[in-house]
């Protein structure tokens, strides 16, 4: 696929919550700091802590554009897929409301994009940016994943399960994209794949939370990624979304 550069380009941030009260206020503030034209997209999914109360704060202080709520709990990948249905943006990229990830490296990650080489950029937390040393076995996981993804996908990626990844809004909203849960990551680099993007992959931060800290993916999360990787890739819907 051939994509003009974006000179100008807008890029909208949905952020999925999902009881992150302590941490959303702070991520909104770092992502209106970037020298960027943002807009942002908040999907509060049936929080129970307050965090919906507080994203339509935010809104109303203008921090965020907008607020989705789900009035009963989902999943991420629902959440996301609403997310990316209101987005107007002309690149639309996932932020957790956790702080896991450093909005600092959103400008570098739209380069490829805005210079009309790329369709989609992954953010590697594996190319040697600076980050939190955690826990060895969700690194192998990591790793393991992304094996298993790349050897159905033909690609050659170092971090499939990255929250960073940026794609043209265009080419996003016309994926068929299905999956409720942590399945997303799986589906939406299959999608990528078979639609024939361009990726690129650069370094970044990251700063890991512990399981004390609010961390919520389990190893169970890492047996259904295993399935989804077979289910998605093997068994792609039909229709003209691949057509460019």
């Amino acid at each position: 696929m051939t994509a003009a550069p974006l000179p100008d380009l807008r890029l909208s941030v949905i952020v999925p919550a999902y009881n992150e009260a302590a941490t959303a206020e702070a991520v909104a503030r770092r992502l209106r700091e970037l020298p960027l034209r943002l807009e942002i997209i908040a999907v509060d999914d049936a929080s129970s802590d307050g965090t919906g109360d507080l994203l339509d704060r935010l809104a109303r202080d203008r921090l965020l554009d907008r607020v989705i709520h789900h009035p009963v709990n989902r999943g991420k990948g629902a959440a996301l897929r609403s997310g990316f249905a209101a987005a107007t943006g002309d690149v639309v990229v996932v932020q957790d409301a956790d702080l896991e990830y450093d909005p600092a490296d959103l400008p570098a990650l739209l380069e490829p994009i805005r210079r009309g080489h790329a369709d989609a950029v992954y953010g590697s937390r594996f190319q040697g940016g600076p980050h939190r040393v955690l826990f060895f076995w969700h690194a192998v996981g990591n790793h393991f994943l992304t094996l298993m993804s790349n050897m159905f996908t033909n690609l050659n990626l170092s971090d499939m399960e990255t929250c960073y990844k940026l794609v043209r809004r265009d080419l996003l909203q016309r994926l068929p994209l299905t999956s409720d849960r942590f399945g997303f990551e799986v589906e939406l680099t299959a999608r990528l794949s078979q639609s024939g993007a361009r990726i690129w992959e650069l370094p970044i931060s990251y700063s890991g939370r512990t399981y004390a800290e609010g961390k919520k993916i389990t190893w169970r999360d890492g047996l259904a990624a295993l399935f989804h990787i077979v289910r998605f890739n093997l068994f792609p819907p039909s229709g003209e979304w691949r057509k460019r």
